[in-house]
């Protein structure tokens, strides 16, 4: 039987820890390519590029084939990529985003590069999965993540997805033996408390810096946020439709 073709991307560059691993996990069920930023592309969301050529070099191949390919564009230019160029004409069974180095939860969601990769690929109605690490050190322990990233990819090769639907994984940073299990959540309303913080360079000159937390106002206790705060792994489905669909029936007045 032909095995799985899966398409691998992320928004943390060629370098990132979390897409080795990623890889390491992935190649046990499939075949394997890999089309990602050539440097960190966080909190790019669904960006696409538009005013400049997008490059793209093969730059590696593994001993069991594994091809590797990176790109001066954004996420989701590397499915783009992936699909229209790399394996054109090859029909792709998953695509997976990650391993983010940090948690893409609450309204991160609409930001992240990760997802907006996933998301990109459910536009085509591909299977999609985003993984996130709630661990931002660039040497993060990705094992335990390893752990219920294989599950997860099995159950979706076996049993699939929603049409036009992807998953947003959010694995909390704790051994494994603290991990809890898997909980399907929604998305917490939560917002970032913003501010930009004004300094000065070296010749006089004003820039800012945009820094900020996360405020979470939802108790809920089926939210990304209460999994990932009791050491669950959040499995979230996401879709690129943007309609407020509860909203349609309160706004009918404007009609008359």
């Amino acid at each position: 039987m032909t095995r799985p073709l899966i398409l691998i991307t992320n928004d943390d560059g060629f370098e990132a820890k979390g897409l080795r691993c990623l890889v390491e996990v992935a190649k046990e069920f499939g075949e394997v390519v890999v089309v990602v930023p050539n440097g960190p592309r966080s909190a790019t969301g669904h960006a696409i590029t538009m005013s400049v050529p997008l490059r793209l070099k093969h730059y590696r191949t593994d001993d069991d084939g594994t091809q590797y390919y990176r790109t001066n564009g954004m996420p989701c230019d590397c499915v783009k990529l992936g699909m229209k160029v790399v394996l054109k004409n090859r029909p792709i069974d998953l695509v997976l985003s990650g391993i983010n180095h940090g948690s893409n939860t609450s309204i991160s969601l609409l930001y992240s590069g990760t997802m907006g990769a996933a998301l990109e690929a459910s536009v085509e109605n591909i299977r999609a999965i985003g993984f996130s690490l709630s661990d931002y050190d660039l040497d993060a322990d990705f094992s335990a993540a390893q752990v219920y990233i294989r599950k997860l990819i099995a159950q979706v090769l076996e049993h699939g997805l929603p049409p036009f639907a992807a998953l947003n994984v959010n694995i909390p940073a704790v051994p494994l033996k603290q991990i809890r299990g898997i909980k399907v959540t929604r998305q917490a309303l939560g917002y970032w408390h913003e501010e930009m913080v004004e300094r000065q360079d070296p010749y006089g000159g004003t820039y800012y810096w945009l820094t900020g937390w996360l405020v979470n106002n939802d108790m809920g206790e089926d939210t990304c946020e209460w999994a990932l705060a009791h050491n669950y792994v959040s499995v979230q489905p996401v879709q690129h439709d943007m309609t407020a669909h509860k909203m349609i029936p309160i706004l009918k007045y404007l009609e008359e």
